[in-house]
């Protein structure tokens, strides 16, 4: 690798940045933790909705979360939300529910002084060329962008519809590295196409497959990895878990962190390292689902953490992963393990 990397993982709290730069140690390289562009489009609806305007949201499809709360207390308020119908996905799949929503659906709408116009995607290129630039640093030509991609369906529920994807993914043998997509991205994934829009050389992944990355590139972890661990990934608005041996994942299950405390994320590990865990048990619950390789035995008792919300775990005693010495970037150092440059 002679190129720098402008490594981006998105949540729905913030999106942490790594500048990475070939032949510096990477606990050098110039790093940012900021705000995602979901928490920033809401700041720009609530601001509309406290000044009386009407909102214009175009560009593209992007994850919902806090900017979709947002706009459902605009809307409430009284006032109108127009939105391409591109910039429409950002908030169902359906465009028909969209409507159901009260969201106009418009290509175009009419400059006007009572009219916000709001630019929608994860990926904010001219923000951060500002952000990078200020320090006197080159920005790079190329980016590689994790993100949290349900998958596109109209008539699926999108907890379903990940879990589908996850369990073809653990059938097929569980190989993260191949949920790093370098070329073509499958269809189904739109919300890492539409990354592609913007930037169409990026590499993208999605959060999970990163952090899972991430935990694995630990100094302290890679020992474990014959033997198999259990990561769990603590995220604001989600929680992954994975059993691991080698390369290969031999289980996964995903919640939604605000839904669990210590005693339930203790429970459902439990019954996932006996291979116990069911996907009706987790999705019943209101999280995304489990899914469990046949060939998955009881075990995975190097358990390993790490995500912003991991301290919801401190009482249990796992290990709590910073690859690099830094808890914030996992996924971006996973996105780096994934493209084989770490």
């Amino acid at each position: 690798m002679t190129e720098s990397v402008l490594i981006i993982d998105v949540g729905s709290g913030t999106q942490d940045i790594l500048l990475y730069q070939p032949g510096k140690n990477i606990e050098n390289c110039p790093k940012f933790i900021v705000p995602s562009r979901t928490q920033t489009v809401a700041a720009q609806i609530r601001v509309a909705t406290d000044e009386g305007k009407d909102v214009f949201l175009q560009g593209h499809l992007m994850g919902g979360g806090a900017c979709a709360l947002a706009l459902k207390k605009h809307l409430t308020s009284g006032l109108k939300a127009y939105a391409t119908p591109q910039a429409a996905l950002t908030f169902n799949d359906n465009l028909a529910l969209v409507e159901g929503m009260g969201i106009q659906l418009r290509e175009e709408v009419a400059e006007s002084e009572f009219i916000t116009s709001i630019w929608l995607g994860d990926i904010d290129t001219f923000s951060l060329r500002q952000a990078i630039e200020a320090f006197d640093l080159e920005y790079p030509q190329r980016l590689a962008v994790a993100l949290q991609d349900h998958g596109f369906s109209v008539t699926e529920s999108n907890r379903t519809l990940r879990f589908r994807l996850w369990e073809e993914f653990v059938i097929q043998g569980g190989d993260l590295r191949k949920l790093v997509f370098t070329q073509n991205i499958p269809e189904v994934y739109t919300r890492m196409r539409a990354v592609r829009e913007i930037m169409p050389e990026a590499i993208v992944t999605d959060t999970g497959t990163a952090a899972l990355l991430g935990i694995m590139s630990d100094s302290l972890v890679k020992p474990y990895l014959d033997q198999g661990i259990l990561a769990v990934n603590i995220g604001n608005s989600h929680t992954l878990a994975a059993a691991i041996r080698g390369n290969r994942v031999y289980g996964i299950f995903e919640h939604h962190t605000g839904m669990l405390n210590l005693e339930s994320l203790a429970n459902l590990i439990q019954r996932f390292q006996s291979a116990e865990l069911t996907n009706a048990e987790v999705f019943d619950q209101g999280g995304h689902g489990a899914t469990l390789h046949p060939e998955m035995r009881p075990g995975w008792d190097f358990v390993v953490v790490t995500g912003p919300r991991r301290s919801m775990a401190k009482p249990l005693g796992w290990y709590e992963a910073a690859p690099y010495g830094d808890m914030m970037l996992t996924g971006c150092f996973g996105l780096l393990a994934g493209m084989g440059i770490i």
